[in-house]
C-alpha cells in the first residue's frame, strides 16, 4: 500500500511538471500576441484542471476498491482463523474426554486390583494370624 502511494504521488508530480513545462515551452514558442497567449494559457490550465480532476476520480475509486478488497480479505481470514480455533476447540474437547475416560477405566481398574490384593492380603494375614495362635497353643 505505501508503494502505490508512492507511486500515485510520482505519476501526480511527472503529470504536473510535464503538463507545466510542456505549456509553457509551447506558448513560449508560439508568435502570438499578448490576449492570444492569455486565451492558450487560460486554456490550458482548464485541460490541467480537468486531466486532475478525472485523475483523482480514477484515483479515489481505485483506493475506495483497494479498500473493499482489504476489508474483504481480513474479514475471510478473521472468518477462517475462527473456523480453525473452533476445530482446535473441538479436537482438545473430545482428547480431554478421551483422556477422561481412559484416566476413569485405569482408577476403577487399580480400584478393583486393590480391593482383591486387600482381600487376598486381609486372607493371609489372617491365615499368619490363625497360624501363630495355633502354634502357640500347641
Amino acid at each position: 500500500m505505501a508503494s502505490d502511494k508512492g507511486i500515485a504521488k510520482g505519476l501526480i508530480v511527472g503529470f504536473l511538471a510535464g503538463s507545466v513545462v510542456g505549456g509553457i515551452i509551447a506558448l513560449l514558442f508560439a508568435p502570438k500576441s499578448g490576449k492570444e497567449l492569455r486565451q492558450d494559457i487560460r486554456s490550458k490550465a482548464d485541460e490541467v484542471k480537468d486531466d486532475l480532476d478525472e485523475y483523482f476520480k480514477e484515483a479515489k475509486e481505485k483506493v475506495s476498491q483497494l479498500y473493499n478488497d482489504g476489508k474483504k480479505r481480513s474479514e475471510t481470514l478473521v472468518h477462517d482463523a475462527k473456523e480453525k480455533a473452533q476445530g482446535l476447540l473441538s479436537e482438545a474437547e473430545k482428547v480431554l474426554a478421551d483422556a477422561k475416560s481412559k484416566a476413569s477405566d485405569k482408577i476403577d481398574q487399580v480400584k478393583s486390583t486393590a480391593g482383591k490384593e486387600g482381600t487376598r492380603i486381609k486372607s493371609a494375614f489372617q491365615a499368619g494370624v490363625d497360624a501363630y495362635k495355633s502354634e502357640k497353643e500347641s
